[in-house]
């Protein structure tokens, strides 16, 4: 006969019990929101959002009232909205050799390379950095390595020197045993499934395909963390402590992180319509709406006020820096004429 662990399971009653319990709470805190004259929220994010549209300045810090609202925005995004197009990925062939796959690191600045076969549309995985390196020490002091981590273990003593010499760095990829699995999701998934889907896992990078097995874009843990928490960046990111610069050259540059309040002061204009302001809090976020994806280095995007964006540098994930175009100066017939009174 099967023994029941008391101090682990619990009775229907108990659980029937704690259920009647939480309804009680809940209708209580439901009555005291309808005496207080707030209405009684269907969920959570009806009761956020309710809060957020509120104009009192004591319920959340600046920080905060942002972070909610891209939360709020997380939860109805969809894989589509936030990958990395196909065109922007930086990817490499399985058959390139290690020094290749290097300097692919150096130049991407990412920790994470997926591989192909020929084509995008033939994934084969994804190189971490930190296995690369593992691999490195392995090579240099003469041991091998298994499932991505040098034999013997992190305690393990050195065996011999580390000697340089013994990397080959013309040695395919595919002869070095360190890839790692990737996921496919297709672009209707919500972003939110991803995410613990990544957690569950541990597999941090997928490839996005559609209905026939296309490679259509890329997405990375930290492109989904970003969505809640904004742009995180590390060490080696290109300091951007001040945001918008006059420079007697160029006119006027922002960088991408600049919010919408900070450039419309500089620049004396509106930039959102008041149903958006609540939607875009950053230039470079204003750029995204406006397209409707991460706009490409070199690209120029006409503004409704007549400014023009152009944007000097930008990644697969985010836009940087961007250069600002005056609007442009009607002729002086052209002037005269739309000032001119009708007959």
């Amino acid at each position: 006969m099967a023994m029941t662990d008391r101090t682990h399971d619990k009775s229907t009653s108990d659980i029937l019990s704690e259920g009647g319990r939480q309804s009680s709470v809940s209708t209580w805190l439901n009555i005291l929101r309808a005496k207080l004259g707030f209405a009684v929220p269907q969920s959570v994010r009806d009761a956020l959002e309710g809060a957020l549209k509120t104009d009192a300045s004591t319920s959340f810090t600046d920080t905060e009232r942002k972070m909610l609202e891209r939360l709020l925005r997380f939860g109805s995004s969809r894989v589509v909205e936030l990958m990395v197009p196909r065109a922007e990925i930086t990817a490499l062939d399985e058959n390139e050799s290690i020094a290749e796959l290097l300097e692919t690191f150096e130049e991407a600045g990412v920790s994470r390379i997926p591989l192909f076969r020929e084509t995008l549309d033939d994934p084969r995985g994804m190189i971490h950095i930190k296995d690369l390196f593992r691999w490195f020490m392995a090579e240099a002091s003469g041991r091998p390595v298994r499932s991505g981590k040098i034999e013997g273990g992190e305690d393990a003593p050195v065996a011999g020197k580390i000697v340089l010499q013994n990397i080959d760095l013309n040695r395919p990829i595919t002869t070095v045993k360190i890839r790692r699995q990737i996921l496919y999701v297709p672009p209707s998934m919500p972003a939110v499934d991803l995410l613990i889907r990544m957690q569950s896992t541990r597999i941090h990078m997928a490839l996005v395909v559609d209905e026939y097995g296309g490679t259509d874009g890329l997405v990375t843990i930290e492109d989904l963390v970003e969505q809640v928490v904004g742009n995180i960046e590390d060490e080696h990111d290109d300091d951007e402590e001040i945001n918008i610069v006059s420079d007697p050259k160029l006119g006027v540059v922002a960088a991408g992180r600049t919010e919408i309040e900070e450039l419309e002061k500089h620049l004396k204009l509106k930039l959102t319509p008041e149903d958006e302001e609540s939607d875009v809090d950053t230039l470079g976020g204003l750029i995204f709406s406006m397209l409707g994806r991460v706009p490409a280095r070199g690209e120029l995007i006409h503004h409704p006020s007549g400014i023009e964006f152009e944007i000097l540098d930008a990644d697969p994930r985010r836009v940087k820096k961007v250069k600002i175009h005056p609007a442009r100066a009607l002729p002086q017939s052209t002037k005269a004429s739309a000032e001119a009174p009708k007959a």
